[in-house]
């Protein structure tokens, strides 16, 4: 394979993985809708004491975004994109 071939392919493969984190992102922020509410309400009005005020809010918000938002995630999300265009050019 040339060189010009293997720089385009992984070229390709580096904007299918941003298209797949963005759809990962995507899903992570609607599943954990509920948790960002409750993040932004409490936060609604203040500066500098929502890092306290928050904090338990902010971390219920951090420990959904993580059950969606990994790396476990992202590879199971490449395998299924492989295997749907598997065999297509």
């Amino acid at each position: 394979m040339g060189y010009i071939q293997e720089a385009r392919e992984n070229h390709v493969k580096k904007k299918v993985e941003e298209a797949l984190r963005s759809k990962m992102k995507q899903k992570a922020m609607k599943e954990c809708d509920h948790y960002a509410s409750k993040y932004a309400e409490c936060a609604y009005g203040r500066t500098l004491s929502v890092v306290f005020k928050c904090r338990n809010q902010a971390k219920e918000l951090n420990n959904c975004l993580h059950q969606y938002t990994n790396d476990t995630v992202l590879e199971e999300m490449k395998r299924e994109y492989a295997h749907q265009h598997d065999g297509k050019p």
